[in-house]
């Protein structure tokens, strides 16, 4: 952990390349640091605009070694950057998020055990390693959802399943790793808390926002107080921060829940890293969740980040540039941007491909009404559904 606060002036590191690295580098920058990214793509998001890019896999030890020399303190873009990657960079500098919190949250089987012992309440659950375990699944798990325990984000490795022989065909299908089977719930919404606990125990949060997925993928987070009823969402920020503390977690953390039709919470999945439904923060908040990434890799004061507009994140894939077939056609983007209150944010990627994350647009208003009428036209601009309908 960093001894005494990193001042700028000093190198921050990243492990990963992707928008989430690159928005963290332009924060890192803007606050006067110098920051190094390590990422396989020569073309990477965080990379090109980074003042120093090591073009390396996450496990090649000559370019692990060359980041630990630039960077004074080290942190991670996405969850699946191999955790003994970490535990080697944090054998010569500061790493945060560490290895053990990264390795939880890139195995459903840890992650759930990790969220019973903070007493939080999750889906009930099976863990599916071997034949002898599938055999013994209980039939209330059943309709469910079976997962993979490794490499499931947006919504990969995930098969519903509703009679024993779907479940047995799901597993052979998944080439029987090890799985998690979850029961299907009645859901109401979903929602998200972003935390940032520093290396000293001290934790802000954000409120906690309303999140619309579509085929596994986040399309929308509406962030105001009227998103998420106040009991839910206190229990959601009490919920997210047990995680934390738990792990003695360092750095943003975002714990995703469902909310359902009872009113009940149960927690989804957690994320090391700032999260899409953090993306908001960047025009609606006096501190962004990559300020908080900075200040808690940096050992900096944390202090609650405060949110002074109603907020409304739409997710940009790759579709939207498809429209009139392969070749791909630019968006509307002066349309779009002749709304009030319109940000939009790009993320440098060269190609658009059919469910690839290429940029988001923020939207922001004095008045809840207001905010979701222009979403609502910016949606329709862009060709989107409706940012409110499921």
């Amino acid at each position: 952990m960093v001894k005494t606060p990193l001042l700028p002036g000093a190198t921050l590191g990243v492990m990963g390349g992707g928008q989430l690295g690159r928005m963290f580098v332009h924060a890192a920058q803007q606050a006067g640091y110098f920051t190094a990214v390590l990422d396989p793509d020569a073309d990477s998001p965080a990379g090109r605009v980074s003042h120093h890019h090591v073009h390396a896999d996450y496990l090649d030890s000559d370019g692990l070694a060359r980041l630990s020399r630039l960077a004074d303190a080290i942190t991670t873009e996405f969850e699946n950057v191999p955790a003994r990657a970490l535990a080697s960079l944090a054998g010569d500098v500061p790493v945060a998020p560490g290895a053990e919190a990264v390795s939880i949250a890139q195995d459903r089987i840890r992650e759930k055990a990790h969220f019973v012992r903070c007493g939080v309440a999750c889906a009930p659950y099976a863990v599916i390693e071997t034949a002898e375990q599938l055999a013994a699944v209980d039939e209330n798990l059943l309709p469910g959802i079976l997962k993979t325990a490794s490499l499931g984000y947006d919504g990969k490795g995930q098969q519903g399943v509703a009679t024993r022989g779907e479940l047995g065909a799901a597993w052979a299908a998944a080439g029987q790793v090890p799985c998690v089977l979850e029961k299907r719930l009645d859901l109401d919404f979903e929602c998200s808390v972003i935390v940032a606990r520093g290396q000293d125990g001290s934790a802000v949060h954000y409120r906690p926002q309303r999140n619309l997925h579509r085929g596994g993928i986040l399309a929308v987070t509406e962030a105001h107080e009227e998103a998420v009823p106040a009991e839910q969402a206190a229990r959601a920020v009490e919920a997210a921060l047990a995680i934390a503390h738990g792990i003695h977690y360092v750095g943003v953390l975002c714990v995703e829940f469902f909310v359902l039709k009872d009113g009940s919470l149960v927690v989804n999945e957690m994320a090391p890293r700032p999260h899409n439904s953090g993306h908001y923060t960047i025009d609606a908040c006096d501190l962004s969740q990559f300020d908080l990434q900075v200040r808690t890799l940096a050992g900096l004061p944390l202090v609650t980040p405060r949110q002074h507009s109603p907020a409304v994140m739409l997710n940009l894939l790759g579709e939207l540039w498809l429209t009139q077939g392969a070749k791909p056609v630019e968006p509307d983007w002066p349309s779009v941007l002749a709304l009030p209150g319109t940000q939009l944010h790009l993320y440098g990627k060269l190609d658009a491909r059919a469910g690839r994350k290429m940029g988001h647009l923020n939207i922001t208003s004095p008045t809840v009404a207001e905010l979701r009428q222009t979403a609502q036209k910016a949606a329709a601009l862009l060709g989107l559904p409706s940012p409110f309908a499921a």
